[in-house]
């Protein structure tokens, strides 16, 4: 079973995102932060991680940047979710480790190219 975390601080955001995946047979996993997303990975590492950028606490880019030092922090394929769209932006996510990049709001055929592209269809 394809295994997916979505750290994002917006309820809707989860909400809407845990829909798509399990209709696409991902079991599902949520944090609203960050921290609560390592904490997450620590006791289970997922298969997939949906990436909000900005958040309180702990943001997408601190966190991937914790994830990928930790042990098996290179497993989990990282799709930032995210409003910001410039290449900068981008770029930052990209090479902090993040494999793909989706733009909100996304429907279920956007998030579902992202997963193909990183090998979970």
């Amino acid at each position: 079973m394809k295994n997916c975390l979505i750290v994002d601080d917006s309820r809707v955001i989860r909400k809407v995102s845990r829909h798509i995946l399990e209709s696409l047979g991902f079991t599902v996993d949520e944090a609203e932060n960050g921290r609560e997303g390592l904490e997450r990975c620590a006791a289970s590492m997922p298969d997939v991680v949906l990436l909000d950028w900005n958040m309180p606490v702990m943001s997408g880019i601190e966190f991937i940047v914790q994830l990928r030092q930790r042990e098996g922090g290179q497993k989990p394929k990282v799709v930032f979710c995210t409003t910001e769209n410039d290449v900068a932006h981008i770029r930052e996510a990209i090479s902090a480790g993040a494999d793909e990049y989706v733009m909100k709001p996304f429907d279920h055929e956007t998030l579902q190219i992202k997963l193909q592209l990183v090998g979970f269809a």
